[in-house]
């Protein structure tokens, strides 16, 4: 099902209502991720770091802001409101993402494993039949797979460092593990996603893409692989998230909290 624009994909209610949800999730993922990753500047341990982390900070939040354009789009408000008026049960990010960093290796894995995710969904998401999403997806994925690599580069540099920086990245890739599962839903729409081609390829072929891209890496870096991801007690698609989000959208909503109908 081939969709061109907004004005199109509101005559149909209940694509609509899917189409939004999932642009909700890929929003709010990235909005959440590159606040994370904002929280390293000044505290990365080189200072290549410290701009490389503030450039990807900046490309996630330009990320999700195309997002929450699209769902503005759609009827459901401004952009800002949503970035920074909606309550944590509002929000679809994945789990991974809202956790606190960590120490450095911590912070390497979960951006290594979620950018190969959001690579792998992007590619995907090139071929959606929602055109203004894919078109994005083709613009977005030219960044992504920089941050990717960067991603990956540090992380074998850690594995393969031995002594405290492997015993690091493995605490990391463990505290992870329990909330990676999380990651790989849609949501209560995911059939519907399929369904519309708003998402053109299923979910399960996607987890696989993403474990043969991260297991030889993993091997790369000396670690073992801890098993396929199961899914967690909470679930970010679905609004339920941890304390640590709704700490998160305090610290990022105080200047919007402020005025929220201004104009800066």
């Amino acid at each position: 099902m081939r969709v061109e624009d907004a004005a199109t994909a509101r005559g149909n209610e209940e694509y609509r209502r899917v189409l939004t949800d999932f642009l909700y999730q890929l929003a709010d993922d990235d909005l959440v991720l590159g606040h994370r990753d904002s929280e390293w500047l000044g505290m990365a341990p080189e200072l290549e770091e410290d701009v490389a982390f503030s450039s990807i900070a900046q490309d996630e939040v330009g990320h999700a802001t195309f997002y929450y354009d699209l769902v503005e789009a759609l009827g459901e408000g401004r952009a800002d409101d949503m970035a920074f008026g909606r309550s944590a049960g509002e929000r679809k990010n994945a789990l991974l993402v809202e956790r606190e960093n960590g120490d450095w290796a911590e912070t390497i894995a979960r951006h290594y494993l979620y950018d190969v995710w959001e690579t792998v969904r992007l590619e995907a998401l090139k071929d959606s039949g929602y055109v203004p999403l894919a078109q994005g997806a083709a613009k977005i994925i030219r960044e992504e797979r920089y941050h990717g690599l960067h991603m990956e580069t540090w992380f074998r540099r850690l594995g393969r460092a031995g002594g405290e920086a492997k015993e690091r990245l493995e605490r990391g890739v463990q505290a992870l593990w329990p909330e990676l599962g999380d990651l790989f839903t849609f949501g209560s729409d995911e059939k519907l996603l399929v369904v519309h081609e708003i998402l053109p390829v299923d979910p399960a072929v996607l987890y696989r893409r993403w474990e043969e891209r991260v297991r030889p890496v993993m091997e790369a870096a000396t670690l073992a692989w801890p098993g396929t991801p199961g899914r967690p007690e909470k679930s970010g698609r679905e609004g339920s998230h941890t304390q640590a989000l709704e700490q998160l959208l305090d610290a990022m909503g105080e200047v919007y909290r402020m005025d929220p109908a201004a104009t800066w």
